[in-house]
Protein backbone atom coordinates (compact mmCIF):
# COMPACT_ATOMS: atom_id res chain seq x y z
CA UNK A 1 0.00 0.00 0.00
CA UNK A 2 1.76 3.49 -1.44
CA UNK A 3 -0.28 6.44 -0.69
CA UNK A 4 0.86 9.42 -2.99
CA UNK A 5 -0.10 12.60 -0.89
CA UNK A 6 -0.88 13.24 2.75
CA UNK A 7 -2.00 16.66 4.83
CA UNK A 8 -1.32 16.22 8.56
CA UNK A 9 -3.03 18.13 10.21
CA UNK A 10 -1.92 18.30 14.46
CA UNK A 11 -1.47 20.89 17.04
CA UNK A 12 0.64 18.70 18.70
CA UNK A 13 3.90 17.91 18.33
CA UNK A 14 3.12 13.86 19.43
CA UNK A 15 0.47 13.68 16.72
CA UNK A 16 2.48 15.00 14.17
CA UNK A 17 5.61 12.37 15.06
CA UNK A 18 2.95 9.50 15.24
CA UNK A 19 1.03 10.09 12.10
CA UNK A 20 3.75 10.77 9.72
CA UNK A 21 5.56 7.60 11.24
CA UNK A 22 2.50 5.35 10.08
CA UNK A 23 2.30 7.29 6.62
CA UNK A 24 6.35 7.22 6.00
CA UNK A 25 5.68 3.33 6.80
CA UNK A 26 3.26 2.73 3.71
CA UNK A 27 5.56 4.52 1.46
CA UNK A 28 4.12 8.13 1.60
CA UNK A 29 6.89 10.71 1.01
CA UNK A 30 4.85 13.88 0.49
CA UNK A 31 3.82 14.40 3.82
CA UNK A 32 3.05 17.94 5.02
CA UNK A 33 2.09 19.11 8.36
CA UNK A 34 0.69 21.92 9.63
CA UNK A 35 -0.98 23.15 13.04
CA UNK A 36 -4.35 24.79 12.36
CA UNK A 37 -7.16 24.67 10.30
CA UNK A 38 -6.97 27.94 8.22
CA UNK A 39 -3.24 26.76 6.98
CA UNK A 40 -4.62 23.32 6.25
CA UNK A 41 -7.57 24.83 4.54
CA UNK A 42 -5.37 27.31 2.50
CA UNK A 43 -3.01 24.22 1.45
CA UNK A 44 -5.75 21.81 0.60
CA UNK A 45 -7.50 24.66 -1.97
CA UNK A 46 -3.92 25.21 -3.34
CA UNK A 47 -2.73 21.27 -3.66
CA UNK A 48 -4.45 18.13 -4.66
CA UNK A 49 -3.31 15.75 -2.01
CA UNK A 50 -4.59 12.53 -2.00
CA UNK A 51 -5.22 12.34 1.56
CA UNK A 52 -5.76 14.01 4.92
CA UNK A 53 -5.29 13.34 8.34
CA UNK A 54 -6.93 15.57 11.13
CA UNK A 55 -5.87 15.58 14.85
CA UNK A 56 -8.82 17.40 16.14
CA UNK A 57 -8.73 19.53 18.41
CA UNK A 58 -6.51 22.36 16.80
CA UNK A 59 -5.57 25.42 18.22
CA UNK A 60 -8.37 27.25 16.10
CA UNK A 61 -11.21 24.63 15.67
CA UNK A 62 -12.97 21.40 16.11
CA UNK A 63 -11.48 19.87 13.35
CA UNK A 64 -15.06 19.30 11.82
CA UNK A 65 -15.62 22.01 9.96
CA UNK A 66 -12.01 21.35 8.34
CA UNK A 67 -12.69 17.96 7.51
CA UNK A 68 -16.61 18.48 6.08
CA UNK A 69 -14.94 21.75 4.02
CA UNK A 70 -11.78 19.25 2.63
CA UNK A 71 -14.60 16.60 1.95
CA UNK A 72 -16.87 18.66 0.34
CA UNK A 73 -14.39 20.69 -1.76
CA UNK A 74 -12.24 18.10 -3.21
CA UNK A 75 -11.51 14.07 -4.00
CA UNK A 76 -9.20 13.70 -0.92
CA UNK A 77 -9.48 11.21 1.41
CA UNK A 78 -10.27 12.37 5.17
CA UNK A 79 -9.43 10.84 8.23
CA UNK A 80 -10.68 12.82 11.14
CA UNK A 81 -9.67 11.50 14.73
CA UNK A 82 -11.28 13.12 17.59
CA UNK A 83 -11.68 12.63 21.33
CA UNK A 84 -13.99 9.32 22.05
CA UNK A 85 -16.60 11.33 23.99
CA UNK A 86 -17.47 13.48 20.82
CA UNK A 87 -16.65 10.54 18.29
CA UNK A 88 -20.32 9.71 18.05
CA UNK A 89 -21.97 13.15 17.34
CA UNK A 90 -18.73 13.96 15.16
CA UNK A 91 -19.54 10.61 13.00
CA UNK A 92 -23.14 11.56 12.69
CA UNK A 93 -22.21 15.27 11.10
CA UNK A 94 -18.88 13.83 8.79
CA UNK A 95 -19.96 10.30 7.58
CA UNK A 96 -22.05 10.89 4.74
CA UNK A 97 -19.49 12.88 3.24
CA UNK A 98 -17.08 10.05 3.42
CA UNK A 99 -14.86 11.39 6.10
CA UNK A 100 -13.82 8.24 8.36
CA UNK A 101 -13.74 8.78 11.93
CA UNK A 102 -11.61 7.34 14.50
CA UNK A 103 -11.89 7.74 18.34
CA UNK A 104 -9.02 8.87 20.42
CA UNK A 105 -7.02 6.85 22.37
CA UNK A 106 -5.58 5.77 18.79
CA UNK A 107 -2.84 3.00 18.24
CA UNK A 108 -1.12 2.00 15.30
CA UNK A 109 -3.22 -1.15 14.48
CA UNK A 110 -5.96 1.10 14.71
CA UNK A 111 -5.01 4.06 12.48
CA UNK A 112 -3.97 1.12 9.91
CA UNK A 113 -7.19 0.02 9.95
CA UNK A 114 -8.56 3.47 9.12
CA UNK A 115 -6.06 4.01 6.90
CA UNK A 116 -6.47 0.83 4.51
CA UNK A 117 -10.14 2.07 4.60
CA UNK A 118 -8.80 5.42 3.28
CA UNK A 119 -6.68 3.75 0.64
CA UNK A 120 -9.75 1.17 -0.33
CA UNK A 121 -12.01 4.72 -0.74
CA UNK A 122 -9.50 6.56 -2.56
CA UNK A 123 -8.83 4.21 -5.21
CA UNK A 124 -12.98 3.89 -5.57
CA UNK A 125 -13.20 7.46 -6.05
CA UNK A 126 -10.23 7.46 -8.41
CA UNK A 127 -12.13 4.60 -10.05
CA UNK A 128 -15.02 7.03 -10.63
CA UNK A 129 -13.12 10.26 -11.56
CA UNK A 130 -11.75 8.26 -14.68
CA UNK A 131 -14.85 6.49 -15.35
CA UNK A 132 -16.85 10.21 -15.08
CA UNK A 133 -14.28 12.32 -17.06
CA UNK A 134 -14.64 9.46 -19.94
CA UNK A 135 -18.47 9.69 -20.24
CA UNK A 136 -18.12 13.71 -20.41
CA UNK A 137 -15.93 13.40 -23.08
CA UNK A 138 -18.25 10.97 -24.60
CA UNK A 139 -21.05 13.61 -23.89
CA UNK A 140 -18.99 16.15 -25.14
CA UNK A 141 -18.21 14.34 -28.44
CA UNK A 142 -21.95 13.54 -29.06
CA UNK A 143 -22.60 17.29 -28.77
CA UNK A 144 -20.34 18.21 -31.05
CA UNK A 145 -21.20 15.46 -33.73
CA UNK A 146 -25.18 16.59 -33.40
CA UNK A 147 -23.86 20.17 -34.03
CA UNK A 148 -21.96 19.35 -37.16
CA UNK A 149 -24.93 16.90 -38.36
CA UNK A 150 -27.66 20.42 -38.04
CA UNK A 151 -25.05 22.04 -40.19
CA UNK A 152 -24.88 19.61 -42.79
CA UNK A 153 -28.38 19.40 -42.81
CA UNK A 154 -28.98 22.91 -42.88
CA UNK A 155 -26.30 23.88 -45.68
CA UNK A 156 -26.70 20.40 -47.44
CA UNK A 157 -30.51 19.44 -47.47
CA UNK A 158 -29.38 16.24 -45.80
CA UNK A 159 -31.50 14.16 -43.81
CA UNK A 160 -30.41 13.22 -40.22
CA UNK A 161 -29.33 9.36 -41.58
CA UNK A 162 -27.35 11.18 -44.37
CA UNK A 163 -25.67 13.49 -42.42
CA UNK A 164 -24.61 10.60 -39.88
CA UNK A 165 -23.12 8.70 -42.93
CA UNK A 166 -21.46 11.52 -44.11
CA UNK A 167 -19.82 12.10 -40.98
CA UNK A 168 -18.91 8.79 -40.44
CA UNK A 169 -17.35 8.26 -44.29
CA UNK A 170 -15.34 11.31 -43.34
CA UNK A 171 -13.58 9.84 -40.16
CA UNK A 172 -13.27 6.73 -42.22
CA UNK A 173 -11.36 8.41 -45.22
CA UNK A 174 -9.31 10.53 -42.97
CA UNK A 175 -8.73 8.36 -40.53
CA UNK A 176 -9.59 10.53 -37.83
CA UNK A 177 -12.09 10.49 -35.59
CA UNK A 178 -16.07 11.24 -36.08
CA UNK A 179 -15.26 14.15 -33.47
CA UNK A 180 -12.13 15.52 -35.39
CA UNK A 181 -14.49 15.31 -38.35
CA UNK A 182 -17.44 17.93 -36.78
CA UNK A 183 -15.11 19.86 -35.67
CA UNK A 184 -13.71 20.94 -38.83
CA UNK A 185 -16.86 20.96 -40.09
CA UNK A 186 -18.39 23.13 -37.62
CA UNK A 187 -15.32 25.33 -38.63
CA UNK A 188 -15.95 25.63 -42.13
CA UNK A 189 -19.71 26.56 -41.81
CA UNK A 190 -20.06 28.55 -38.00
CA UNK A 191 -19.14 32.09 -37.51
Amino acid sequence: MALDSALLVSNSEKGVAFFTDMLKNVSCQNITAVSACGQAKRLAGESDFDYCIINAPLSDGTGEALARDIAMNGYCQVILVVKAEVFEEVSSHVEDLGVITVAKPINKTLFWNALKLAVAARKKVRKLQTENSALMRRIEDIRVIHRAKCILISYHSMSEPEAHKYIEKQAMDTRKPKRAVAEGILKTYEI
